[in-house]
């Protein structure tokens, strides 16, 4: 039983150095991720007008598709060079797909202009679908790195019937803004401030294509009751 005595004592002095060596190994000097993200601004007129009536369907924002090099929850910008970079310990609280689907979500059920608006995960069924696909939602360095950049946000958009997937319109809803600074911080502002536009046009976009559609559906059925009898 002696021999065993000494390393008895050895054991808890060992498993004091491992677990130091372990506690040096978890330490990092990289700067934390600063998470940010962007809150849905108002989508009504600005002009004082009445809101037009809300229409009588509902429609499913389907899961946006990313650019090249969007499909991240790093925020991304645009050098001069067209070579894509990120800002370095930053990064929004949701890949750039889902942040668009959020936004664009919340945004259309503001605006007071549909029965229900459901996302891509929603179990109910819509009759409308809108596809996007973000084509850009950066910050572009292109006129030089030493100003401020430019945020631009452009997304283009399908509109179309849920049932049998007719398309009903496409468009584009953009929005810019520069930055007030050359600093993170006026970056995101400034993101903030294109987003809202961008979405503000989606909005706007969205609801026009299916009024014209029944104003248009409307027309058509007149048409076909003056149509003269005999005439195809």
């Amino acid at each position: 039983m002696t021999p065993w005595k000494p390393l008895l004592r050895i054991g808890p002095v060992l498993l004091a150095l491992a677990l130091s060596g372990c506690s040096s190994l978890l330490h990092s000097d990289a700067a934390p991720v600063q998470v940010y993200t962007l809150r849905a601004g108002s989508a009504a007129a600005g002009d004082g007008a009445d809101p037009p009536a809300a229409l009588a369907a509902s429609l499913r924002v389907a899961h946006p598709l990313a650019g090249p090099g969007l499909g991240t929850s790093q925020i991304v910008l645009l050098q001069p060079d067209h070579r894509l970079n990120v800002y370095a310990a930053s990064a929004w609280a949701a890949d750039t797909p889902a942040l668009i689907e959020s936004l664009a979500v919340a945004t259309l059920r503001d605006s007071g202009h549909w029965r229900s608006i459901e996302d891509a995960e929603s179990p109910f069924p819509s009759d409308y679908l809108l596809q996007i696909s973000i084509r850009r939602f950066d910050a572009d360095y292109s006129g030089g790195q030493g100003i401020a950049p430019t945020v631009r946000v452009t997304l283009d958009c399908t509109l179309g019937k849920e049932e049998g997937r007719d398309i009903v319109a496409t468009f584009v809803a953009s929005g810019s803004a520069v930055a007030g600074a050359n600093r993170l911080g006026a970056v995101v502002a400034a993101f903030q401030q294109a987003t809202n536009a961008a979405m503000a046009a989606l909005s706007q976009e969205t609801s026009a294509a299916i009024r014209r559609g029944a104003r248009n559906a409307r027309a058509d059925g007149r048409s076909a009751v003056v149509q003269p009898a005999g005439k195809p």
